[in-house]
């Protein structure tokens, strides 16, 4: 699939909302404008105000536009993984015709009846990740279509978040006149672009430390596998030096970009002027005491987070850890890090130009991960579509589904089935792949509960 294009990532952070417009052509992305303005209607993580997160979009996009040139649309925007679950997910349906090959249509229903699922009323369905499609018993396909069978099968994932949440992002989005393409789990595209192969496939731990809340994911065997969502993010290492140095909140905030340390044994004694509420002169203060104050506040984020992943046994993972977000560009965060969790530590920071700062990597991950998607993915993201929305007529899908327990089998070492021939005629479909994108994003923008 040519993923080839314009594609807009937008990251609406608790202090801070950025836009990234890049251009994909042939596996490179290129940064053309980048847009960031402080948030409104924000409160950790989520929207609680529309009228004002939507004032503050608007804001932020208008400055990606005059950077890049061109008027954006579209929009491809991240989901924060509060209440996040994981389930797994698998469905099967029956091939309309003996011996057809199996078509777009063919998966699409196969997704839609994996995406059947029971959700408690305030609840909503995120996303459903096909794992292996399995035709006649052959597992461990990618991609069915082609393929000839009687019986399709799909394994897979379905994410699910509070409807909220959900709700109130999309209706952010509308109000700013954007249309939404792709909602995106945060933690799921950050794992696709932060981590390399090796570290997806024998697991990392992948924590994402923003201003108003640090979500802890576990990434193994490519998929997403465990989130964890503490409500303390960098904002409050700002609210902790107002409070004991007493001072405005604006100027905890630039001590801490400008002398701030997260590892106290590593600061210096060297002192700086800090301007106190109520004093006419500046009190001088060192940046040892300082970096005191920072790390007890990193520190308890980051314990918080390994007692979550002791308690699941999660702390051995070959990949170590690695640590990204507008929390991480403290120096010594690091060192930090690694005496906590006793193992490796990297911080990841975006490469582009313009955008080497932790801050950016969400953004930028939301843009890696839609520009990478493939055909099936975009095939299964509109079972979502369909099973929220009329279906057209010329749509015809099978909700049922397998509802037996998954039991675990022997590999099978017969020989997968042959794709068919290109010369060998094929019904013809009434599924328009290109139409059914078309009405993923119609959805996106127009559907709201």
């Amino acid at each position: 699939m040519d993923n080839s294009g314009i594609y807009v990532g937008l990251d609406i952070g608790t202090t801070s909302i950025k836009v990234i417009v890049a251009e994909y052509v042939n596996g490179q992305m290129s940064v053309i404008g980048v847009g960031s303005e402080r948030s409104d209607g924000m409160n950790r993580g989520v929207i609680v105000d529309i009228d004002k997160a939507s004032a503050a979009i608007k804001r932020a996009i208008s400055v990606a536009e005059n950077k890049a040139n061109l008027k954006i649309h579209e929009v491809v925007a991240g989901i924060p993984a509060n209440l996040l679950k994981i389930e797994p997910c698998r469905g099967m349906i029956a091939i309309a015709e003996t011996s057809r090959e199996i078509t777009n249509e063919d998966v699409v229903n196969v997704a839609n009846a994996a995406s059947v699922h029971s959700l408690p009323p305030e609840q909503e369905v995120i996303d459903v990740l096909p794992d292996e499609f399995v035709v006649d018993g052959f597992d461990g396909i990618k991609d069915p279509r082609g393929m000839v069978g009687v019986r399709l099968e799909m394994n897979g994932t379905v994410l699910t978040g509070p409807k909220t949440i959900i709700h109130n992002t999309k209706r952010a989005i509308q109000q700013a006149g954007l249309h939404l393409t792709d909602l995106v789990l945060n933690p799921l595209a950050l794992g696709r672009t932060v981590l390399n192969d090796g570290e997806q496939d024998f697991g990392t731990i992948l924590i994402d430390m923003g201003a108003g809340q640090t979500t802890t994911s576990i990434i193994h065997d490519h998929h997403l596998k465990y989130t964890y969502v503490d409500q303390e993010g960098g904002q409050f290492v700002t609210k902790d030096i107002s409070v004991v140095l007493n001072t405005s909140l604006s100027n905890a905030e630039k001590l801490k970009r400008e002398y701030g340390y997260a590892f106290a044994e590593g600061a210096s004694d060297d002192a700086f002027p800090v301007e106190v509420v109520g004093q006419s002169a500046p009190s001088q203060v060192t940046e040892k005491y300082l970096a005191e104050i920072i790390e007890a506040r990193l520190e308890q984020i980051l314990n918080n987070a390994y007692n979550h992943l002791e308690n699941i046994d999660a702390l051995n993972m070959p990949g170590g850890v690695v640590i990204t977000g507008g929390a991480a560009a403290i120096p010594g965060i690091q060192s930090l890090a690694a005496d906590i969790f006793n193992t490796n530590v990297k911080i990841y920071v975006p490469e582009p130009m313009g955008l080497r700062h932790p801050a950016f990597a969400q953004a930028f991950a939301l843009l890696n991960y839609e520009a990478s998607l493939s055909e099936v993915d975009f095939l299964a993201k509109s079972a979502m579509v369909a099973g929220t929305k009329s279906v057209p007529e010329q749509q015809t899908f099978d909700d049922s589904t397998d509802t037996d327990e998954e039991t675990e089998t022997e590999p099978n070492t017969q020989t997968t089935p042959r794709r068919a021939k290109k010369t060998k005629p094929q019904k013809e479909s009434s599924f328009s792949f290109s139409g059914m994108v078309a009405s993923i994003k119609r959805w996106f923008s127009e559907f709201f509960d």
